[in-house]
């Protein structure tokens, strides 16, 4: 597998107060290169206060119940909140591949003359699907109009780990860029490991307190790692 150009580092920020996630973004925003905001974990969602309140690369993502976040609302009214995002100009917004094409084709409607990027998301929070059932959720993002795909997995061992990884191959054949790594134990290689092997962007926490997925880390943790194994 090549080597290309270093992935991004975002932090995930899901707290349930936007003062809060402020000041969390604030205090991580010298070590991110993207701060996204889990707009599913504020007990009021707002985007405004984030993008006029941070100079920092914004990702905002709404996550439903049904892929693992926290939002129960209205379809409607969730991908509202994305579309203001875009609207005011966030670097990019999340939005599920198993979400309705209605959704879709409202956001998509909003990102036209935006910069806003679209990353397109499936998660398993049990397993590593097959290499043909991963191909086909990659397929499936270039079909929905992704600018940036994510395909994150639970990692059960290491050939889990493995095949994971193999995607950026696959997805740079399709020229997508592509979020993969693994969740879980055996899955935290992944995470930094994918930095060097093609992956558009990694996600760590704030700290190990206030991780939005298994297996997470800190940000801090993170930058240490990546200078000891890849010093420039």
């Amino acid at each position: 597998m090549a080597i290309t150009e270093q992935g991004l580092i975002c932090v995930a920020i899901g707290l349930e107060r936007v003062e809060d996630a402020l000041a969390a973004a604030r205090q991580v925003a010298e070590m991110a290169d993207v701060i996204e905001i889990r707009l599913d974990a504020l007990t009021v969602p707002a985007v405004e206060p984030f993008t006029s309140g941070l100079s920092s690369r914004l990702l905002f993502t709404n996550r439903p119940v049904w892929e693992g976040g926290q939002y129960n609302g209205t379809e409607e009214e969730r991908i509202a909140l994305l579309v203001q995002a875009a609207r005011q100009q966030a670097a990019f917004v999340d939005l599920e591949l198993l979400a309705p094409q209605a959704s879709f084709t409202q956001l998509k409607s909003a990102l036209k003359g935006s910069r806003t990027r679209l990353i397109v998301s499936n998660h398993n929070f049990q397993t590593t699907p097959s290499r043909s059932e991963l191909l086909e959720t990659l397929s499936g993002m270039k079909e929905r109009g992704a600018d940036v795909g994510k395909i994150i997995t639970t990692a059960n061992n290491y050939q889990d780990v493995l095949r994971v990884m193999q995607l950026q191959e696959d997805a740079a054949a399709m020229d997508l860029p592509l979020i993969a790594f693994c969740m879980g134990r055996a899955g935290v290689i992944s995470r930094v490991a994918t930095l060097e092997l093609g992956g558009f962007m990694t996600y760590c926490t704030v700290s190990s307190e206030e991780a939005t997925a298994p297996g997470q880390i800190p940000v801090s943790t993170m930058r240490d790692v990546v200078r000891m194994l890849f010093p420039l």
